[in-house]
């Protein structure tokens, strides 16, 4: 969904941070940083956020509850991140949109969602929100998935195809709960026990995901392979594998989302194509028309 204003959200590497990932049809869902039920003044939104350090490495969590009762319109973008959302409350989620979203399981309401890498635009839709949403790094999401990222296609799917008969039981474990925290450490153990099963990423593509993110994706393939000593091809197909994209689309992503945040934070448009390597600002509007849907300038109001 949305990073830190919305949904706790991912940063560009494996933790959270403040780009492009979901807007509110009825206004800014920025809910504050609280630990057990943040409850701002004139905020619809009660949100929570867990004590203490995360029992899995690059998966960052929050709690929201709808306070007003309205419906949920949430405009989802890509972002370097898969998001796991919980859906507490009695009303599934529907998903509608995004160019590649599956047609087998995206008509259908879903308790619960898996947002995967680059899903493309989407909306979700839902009333009476009450979730657990986890940001998961690429490098968590590879043991905790029990999938290939690339199966996902760039989706957004239903956890129950994912995870089955576990996914249901998690679900009703953490709705029975009563309190944010309590939620979240039956979340954290779950998702402990997944990672210590789970197949680790190899150090190689974790080290050329790295090498993207700390450039803000602006990377050239032939030196990512030359920096783990494998040829083009067998960086492709690892990459893809066990990230969910080939290299060259990773570093594109990374850089819209770095161009995202910018843009929303008021940024001029030319200046920004500039900072984050696009070749012009036409090639700026082209790479958000694809990523988003819509035009910079859009992605700004948003």
């Amino acid at each position: 969904m949305r990073s830190d204003e919305v949904t706790a959200g991912a940063e560009t590497g494996a933790g959270a941070g403040a780009g492009a990932g979901a807007v509110d049809g009825d206004g800014d869902l920025d809910g504050g940083h609280g630990s057990d039920g943040d409850r701002a003044d004139g905020s619809r939104w009660e949100v929570a956020r867990p004590c203490g350090v995360p029992a899995v490495t690059g998966v960052r969590m929050a709690g929201f509850r709808d306070r007003a009762g309205r419906a949920l319109d949430l405009r989802v973008l890509p972002q370097p991140a898969l998001v796991v959302v919980i859906g507490l409350g009695n009303d599934p989620f529907t998903v509608e949109g995004g160019a590649l979203e599956r047609s087998k399981t995206s008509p259908h309401p879903h308790p619960s969602l898996v947002a995967s890498l680059s899903p493309g635009p989407a909306r979700i839709r839902g009333r009476d929100v009450e979730c657990v949403e986890m940001c998961l790094s690429p490098g968590a999401a590879y043991p905790l998935l029990g999938v290939s990222p690339h199966e996902l296609e760039g989706a957004v799917v239903g956890l129950e195809d994912l995870w089955g008969q576990q996914g249901r039981q998690l679900r009703e474990r953490v709705a029975a709960a009563t309190a944010w925290q309590e939620r979240f450490t039956l979340v954290s153990e779950f998702l402990a026990r997944r990672a210590a099963r789970g197949p680790a990423m190899t150090p190689e593509v974790a080290g050329v995901w790295d090498t993207i993110v700390a450039h803000g994706g602006r990377v050239r393939v032939d030196d990512l392979a030359a920096s783990c000593g494998w040829s083009r091809k067998r960086l492709w197909s690892r990459f893809r594998a066990q990230i969910g994209l080939t290299p060259k689309r990773a570093a594109m992503l990374v850089r819209f989302d770095r161009a995202a945040r910018a843009l929303h934070a008021g940024g001029n448009a030319a200046d920004i194509a500039l900072a984050h390597g696009y070749a012009d600002q036409s090639h700026l509007h082209r790479d958000v028309l694809a990523f988003a849907g819509c035009t910079p300038a859009a992605l700004a109001g948003l």
